[in-house]
């Protein structure tokens, strides 16, 4: 009998399907054998308690999973907290100061204008005293030319009146000038601030 070797064995199991289930059968029905195949794959089979314990890892892994992300949040809130605080004292502190230096500006402006109006009116004091002692003038050789000459004086009327004319021509020409004068005083004062 020609010598066959395992290779060719499996070959031939591999190729009948009723042999094959023969083999099995004989293999299952040897207790030896059927404990050796069951002892092999329970090796590989999870018992109860390898799931148990895994479990009880997995759940052990969830907790602390959990109280990691708690504190972490809890940690994230605080400093949300702080942060929120910080930036409203920071807020405040900018408010008080803003309104401080409104405040400021808001006097200085005063002071400024208060400044300006004195200087204005007494320019407009000065003008109008300036005025009254010209006017006075006036009349003082109005009045000596009446005495002196009785026939000019519809002439000198004419001329008092242009005079007054010329007065309120001058004021209404001097006193837009001084407020546009004023006007560009208070810019440039502003402007610099």
């Amino acid at each position: 009998m020609p010598s066959i070797t395992a290779e060719e064995v499996v070959s031939l199991f591999e190729a009948d399907v009723r042999a094959r289930k023969r083999l099995a059968e004989l293999l299952v029905s040897e207790p030896d054998v059927r404990l050796a195949i069951i002892n092999a794959v329970l090796r590989d089979v999870a018992t109860k308690d390898d799931i148990e314990s895994l479990r009880a890892a997995t759940k052990s892994d969830i907790e602390a999973l959990r109280a990691a992300t708690k504190d972490d949040m809890e940690a994230l809130r605080e400093e949300m907290e702080s942060l929120k605080a910080a930036t409203k004292s920071d807020i405040e502190a900018l408010r008080r100061e803003v309104k401080g230096d409104i405040e400021s500006l808001r006097g200085e402006l005063k002071s400024d204008m208060e400044a300006l109006r004195k200087e204005i009116k007494g320019d407009v004091e000065s003008l109008r005293g300036e005025l009254k002692e010209g006017m006075g003038k006036l009349d003082g050789r109005v009045g000596g030319l009446e005495q002196r000459v009785g026939a000019l004086e519809q002439r000198v009327a004419r001329l008092e009146g242009s005079i007054s004319f010329f007065t309120k021509l001058f004021i209404a020409f001097n006193v837009p000038l001084l407020v546009s004068v004023i006007v560009a005083l208070v810019m440039m004062l502003l402007r610099a601030r």
